[in-house]
């Protein structure tokens, strides 16, 4: 009789990996044929947001998305992105096989943690990525206390 040793988290991982390629299988029957996934998988867009000591920037990939159909709102410090990616509507001669580009309405929003400026924010629209600078407050900025020797 030959002992074989069990390993647990290799036979978890391949289960794991067995078990997410039959939900794909499964979710890949469910949409096929069916080119509307818009309401069963909304688009949200990716968002990069960086921290200077003066400003938040924020970047985010809105491709295929009309400058027109973007709004930017400021609350406080809430940043919120609002818009829409629509759908592209075109006659095609053959059968679709596979949708993978999601459309739909889209809103993100980020508190940012600090106080802001809402007068100074600025927005710019370029090769689908959108540009958000968000100036900080005054009291919000980081200030270096210069340390004096005591006598």
């Amino acid at each position: 009789m030959t002992l074989v040793r069990w390993t647990p988290r290799l036979h978890a991982s391949r289960d794991l990996v067995t078990m997410q390629d039959d939900v794909s299988r499964f979710i890949d029957s469910f949409f096929r044929g069916n080119v509307t996934r818009s309401e069963a998988m909304p688009f949200t867009p990716e968002v990069d947001i960086e921290e200077t000591s003066e400003a938040f920037v924020l970047r985010a990939d809105l491709p295929g998305v009309s400058q027109k159909d973007v709004k930017v709102s400021l609350e406080g410090d809430t940043l919120t992105i609002h818009g829409e990616r629509k759908e592209e509507k075109s006659e095609k001669s053959g059968n679709l096989l596979r949708v993978e580009r999601q459309a739909g309405m889209f809103e993100r929003s980020f508190t940012l943690g600090a106080a802001v400026r809402s007068d100074g924010v600025k927005a710019t629209y370029r090769d689908g990525v959108l540009e958000i600078h968000v100036p900080k407050a005054e009291e919000a900025k980081v200030r270096e206390i210069e340390v004096q020797v005591a006598s």
